[in-house]
């Protein structure tokens, strides 16, 4: 059996059993995959939101990780496609990988909880990578079945390869492909994200054009393009570089997120984390209000779940290149760090404004420990036998990925209530006030 030929791939052309996702997109199912979808563990996708707090500034990102778990699914077999006609992929990369590949974009979303990421962001010691989960999940008896009988994938494998640990030279590769500078993951919530926000930003690379120039890098250990992709490439950056800048990271969208995170760091001590990971996205809310009640945890949940949306307003900004010296103090600190800097300024403001100001009602949010991927990736270039980096022939590359990616999208920002925001924007001595949070956390 070739890689081609596998019924998957061959699902995209003969088109006899598929499910449609947006934006008119036909997903092939075969037998395996439907027993797969049709799992406890991947139909609770469906009742997670990819973009979870998203949606509180634009409505109609409300899709799931189910749908995005399909089109990852789907964008996997149109790279598997492609590089079946490389041989230099051929020679390392033989059919059973490429099942084990295709297992894995379709399961690659499984351990992740409702808010998955901003928890993570937090890097508190007490809650697991979203990995922990998705083996807990991938080793039960019925995933675990199911890769070994229908896909002759073994479970550990898999989870090996979903956490980067893949092994040999086709691991190597496979890694790239699932996480990696143009991964089939991004390949998909780059265009999925901005179809459901509303926004242009995410589509405007040609896809088509990007997977039709898939090749192998000069050592083949990872994806590379070829030159009549690297307009594509290059397009493709842009699009991330601008729905982080005005999506992900949108002040109103940070406002929530930062709500959201000082609410779970008030209560994940008193919960049962393994139980709340495993719920829906709703059971979760239920479950977090109900632990919250009558306290700042729950006033903070009201504001982004209850019968009226109340968002913090945004007192102050700080970037890369606006008040720098104030950026890099905040910038990358533990979250711990953070939320004591904000309990200083509380009290501070407090002084300032002659009234209480309760510590969870300013909130500092700034960019995690942890830096977005860079994006470093090969041309070849036929005509002259050879490959270059894509910074070293792209302006667009070399500013928006080779630099520091996460400096130009991802802002400091201290929000306060609503009844706060006003009179502490106010305040002349606000500057001042941040500044002796900032050293007596110090």
């Amino acid at each position: 059996m070739s890689i081609a030929s596998l019924p998957e791939i061959a699902g995209l052309d003969h088109r006899r059993s598929m499910v449609r996702i947006p934006p008119e997109l036909d997903v092939p199912l075969t037998p395996r995959v439907r027993q797969l979808i049709d799992t406890a563990a991947f139909h609770r996708l469906a009742s997670i939101s990819q973009l979870g707090l998203v949606g509180l500034v634009y409505p109609a990102a409300n899709h799931t990780r189910f749908e995005h778990s399909l089109g990852v699914y789907r964008t996997a077999l149109l790279y598997l496609k492609q590089l079946a006609h490389d041989e230099r992929f051929t020679a390392v990369v033989g059919p059973e990988d490429a099942e084990l590949f295709i297992a894995a974009a379709l399961l690659h979303d499984v351990g992740h909880w409702p808010f998955c990421h901003p928890m993570e962001d937090m890097h508190l010691s007490d809650v697991p990578r979203h990995e922990v989960l998705a083996s807990s999940l991938i080793l039960d008896d019925e995933l675990a079945r199911l890769l070994r009988n229908d896909w002759g994938v073994m479970p550990e494998r898999l989870l090996d390869l979903l956490a980067g640990k893949a092994q040999g030279a086709a691991g190597k590769i496979l890694d790239s492909m699932l996480s990696g500078p143009i991964d089939v993951d991004k390949m998909d919530y780059l265009p999925r994200d901005s179809l459901h926000a509303g926004v242009p930003y995410g589509r405007n690379f040609d896809q088509q054009r990007l997977l039709g120039s898939l090749c192998l890098n000069a050592a083949g250990d990872q994806p590379a393009i070829t030159d009549k992709g690297k307009t594509a490439a290059e397009l493709m950056v842009f699009a991330r570089y601008v729905m982080f800048s005005e999506v992900y990271w949108h002040h109103a969208v940070r406002a929530a997120t930062a709500m959201f995170q000082r609410a779970f760091y008030l209560l994940h001590g008193a919960l049962d984390l393994d139980a709340v990971f495993r719920m829906t996205e709703q059971e979760m809310i239920a479950e977090l209000e109900r632990a919250g009640a009558g306290g700042p945890a729950g006033e903070l949940l009201s504001g982004l779940f209850g019968p009226a949306r109340r968002l913090y307003k945004r007192v102050a900004q700080f970037s890369f290149f606006e008040e720098r010296p104030t950026y890099q103090r905040l910038a990358r600190r533990p979250y711990g760090w953070l939320a004591a800097c904000a309990e200083h300024l509380s009290a501070l403001a407090s002084t300032a404004l002659g009234r209480i100001v309760a510590p969870h009602e300013i909130l500092i949010d700034a960019p995690p420990v942890k830096r977005e991927v860079q994006f470093d990736v090969e041309i070849h270039f036929p005509k002259e036998g050879r490959y270059r980096p894509l910074g070293d022939v792209s302006p667009v590359i070399r500013t928006l990925a080779t630099e520091q990616f996460d400096d130009y999208v991802k802002r400091v920002r201290v929000f306060a209530h609503p009844r706060l925001a006003g009179e502490l924007r106010a305040l002349r001595v606000f500057p001042e006030l941040l500044d002796e949070a900032i050293a007596r956390t110090e």
